[in-house]
């Protein structure tokens, strides 16, 4: 596994064509990721540009039997909550709490197709409402920097 620092939330997409989040009018679920899903999220973790962006990705990102074989695993690890997020009862993308050094920290990763539509925003209030360990941290990526704002207003009253 490479990583770029030690960043575990990642937020992607350009500024939405859009005037304001209210014009968002979309059905957003997350649910508890099942082993099916991993094939969609094995899918969307294949993109270049995505990849470049994560904060942490695998040497072998290409091979699907070991990505599967990891991530089947996180399924039925306690201290990890992965949720699969969709629109419109579609896979978008994955949001998820795991613990690393006694910390919990939050992970996620959106298809790109859907950047910029505020899916990582919403997915991110629905995903703190249901996952009640605390403290939860959030790092951002330096490439990411624009995403600091939004998160804050999401973690602070």
């Amino acid at each position: 596994m490479k990583t770029k620092g030690k960043v575990f939330i990642t937020i992607f997409g350009d500024k939405p064509n859009i005037k304001s989040m209210d014009d968002l009018n979309f059905q957003l679920t997350l649910r508890p990721t099942v082993y099916t899903d991993l094939e969609t999220h094995y899918q969307f973790q294949l993109d270049e540009e995505s990849n470049y962006l994560a904060a942490f990705t695998s040497s072998s990102s290409s091979d699907k039997k070991a990505y599967l074989e990891k991530y089947a695993k996180f399924l039925n690890e306690p201290s990890i909550n992965n949720q699969t997020i969709l629109i419109d009862r579609i896979i978008v993308g994955s949001i998820g709490k795991f613990v690393i050094e006694g910390d919990a920290e939050i992970t996620y990763w959106i298809d790109r197709k859907f950047w910029g539509r505020g899916i990582a925003t919403k997915a991110l209030k629905a995903f703190l409402s249901i996952e009640t360990n605390r403290p939860i941290y959030v790092q951002i990526a330096v490439l990411l920097m624009h995403a600091k704002s939004k998160l804050r207003n999401l973690f602070i009253d």
